[in-house]
């Protein structure tokens, strides 16, 4: 069970530095703007989960509320940012960019922030990747494409180097926006200077697009690609109704998390299956998805089925191969059931015909919606004033509508995952109306 230590940030040190946020707030700066020092967010969000831990209200789990602080950690003025992207792309990542580096330069005072191109690999001076300066002007339209202008790359470097260079450019702060495996390497190297006692404020913008990120809600990104996936199970559903026994079939990401696929069916009730990772499912029996499917398409002469890329893997070869963040490459669960639905009514003398849509890679890399871009910016700005108190080893994100501290330990020990037990798949049984069991 978690417990109050297992959510307390790591700070540099005492915060004796005046912030110039005063100016920007006035007389509502000191009872109403600044966050308290000893604010604390509920970790347990009923009573009776509160009840049973029997323990006093200081003792119970509970995180550092986001927001800025009266005293910083770092003076503004003698500071250098540095700012790296990892892992895949993901909407919102120049969104979590410009957001940063319009909070510290324009609202700080920190002009010196630097961009490390390609991931943790720009962080290492054999790969050649010159950093870029980044300024207000350089950042004022990035949002509106999608991807990331500082790239990006796939796996681990040495973390004595990275160190190495960090100190060697002077950089007191660095935010890494990445996924899971982007912050177990923040956390090497917030420990890594910590270890060498060098004041670096290691900070993440957690990213990832399945988000399957625990304890801080919703990932930046997430609301758009499922938006976008939706689209592409109407499509689907318009295909698949126009042909003789249609079934329309769409592969969305989630490796491990099929809450792209939950959200997105449920947005416009267009599908009739949805297959994730999380809920285990036959192919063959009365009760498996090809005699279900068979069933949908003879009651209403078309079917759409959702499946998430990490779905079904039981049912396919075992991957050998992983890829350079260490995740295993998994079998194609898309093509086997295309033809394995094909097959089932060709055996029936039935005709089929099935469309199939990966909308993937075109997710990814589209410019964020407008309510995720909102959210990218309230991101950055927690990030920003967690690090300029000093604050290291950390992760931003918003639970349950409040911004807190999270440490990366504690995000990075577990995936989220979708609940079969839990509220959204009942809503996803509601919506599509298939079994509950299809095993």
């Amino acid at each position: 069970m978690v417990t109050l230590a297992d959510l307390q940030v790591t700070r540099l040190g005492p915060c004796a530095v005046d912030s110039p946020l005063a100016s920007y707030v006035g007389t509502r700066a000191t009872n109403e703007y600044y966050v308290g020092e000893d604010d604390r967010v509920l970790f347990d969000d009923t009573v009776e989960l509160i009840r049973r831990r029997s323990l006093p209200l200081d003792e119970l789990p509970t995180f550092e509320a986001g927001g800025p602080r009266a005293k910083l950690f770092f003076d503004p003025a003698y500071t250098k940012v540095g700012i790296v992207t990892c892992g895949g792309l993901c909407p919102g990542l120049n969104d979590v960019i410009r957001a940063l580096v319009l909070e510290l330069h324009e609202h700080y005072g920190v002009s010196d922030v630097t961009g490390f191109r390609n991931g943790y690999a720009g962080l290492v001076p054999v790969s050649g990747l010159e950093p870029l300066t980044l300024t207000p002007e350089f950042v004022a339209t990035i949002h509106e494409r999608g991807g990331t202008v500082l790239g990006s790359s796939r796996g681990a470097q040495d973390v004595g180097v990275v160190v190495d260079t960090l100190q060697a450019r002077g950089i007191d702060i660095l935010f890494v926006i990445g996924g899971d495996g982007s912050m177990r390497g923040a956390h090497q190297v917030a420990k890594e200077a910590l270890r060498r006692d060098a004041r670096i404020a290691v900070v993440g913008v957690p990213k990832t697009i399945d988000n399957d990120i625990p304890h801080i809600g919703q990932s930046f990104g997430f609301q758009t690609a499922y938006s976008r996936a939706a689209q592409s199970i109407k499509a689907a559903k318009i295909e698949a109704e126009a042909a003789i026994n249609g079934v329309g079939l769409v592969k969305v990401m989630g490796r491990h998390a099929g809450f792209i696929a939950c959200y997105s069916a449920i947005a416009n009730h267009d599908a009739d299956f949805v297959l994730i990772p999380e809920v285990p499912f036959s192919l063959d029996g009365d009760r498996g998805v090809l005699a279900q499917v068979r069933r949908r398409v003879a009651e209403q002469g078309h079917a759409v089925i959702v499946v998430a890329e990490g779905a079904g893997q039981e049912h396919l070869p075992d991957a050998a191969t992983t890829d350079a963040s260490g995740n295993v490459k998994f079998a194609d669960i898309a093509r086997l059931l295309r033809e394995r639905i094909a097959d089932d009514f060709a055996a029936r003398g039935a005709e089929v015909l099935v469309r199939y849509f990966d909308p993937g890679y075109f997710i990814r890399s589209v410019p964020a919606d407008p309510a995720d871009s909102v959210y990218c910016a309230r991101l950055a700005q927690t990030a920003v004033h967690a690090a300029m108190a000093g604050r290291t080893d950390l992760v931003v994100g918003r639970r349950r509508h409040r911004f807190v501290h999270v440490p990366i330990p504690y995000v990075t020990h577990r995936t989220h995952s979708v609940s079969p037990d839990g509220d959204l798949w009942l809503s996803v049984l509601e919506s599509t109306a298939q079994p509950h069991d299809m095993t």
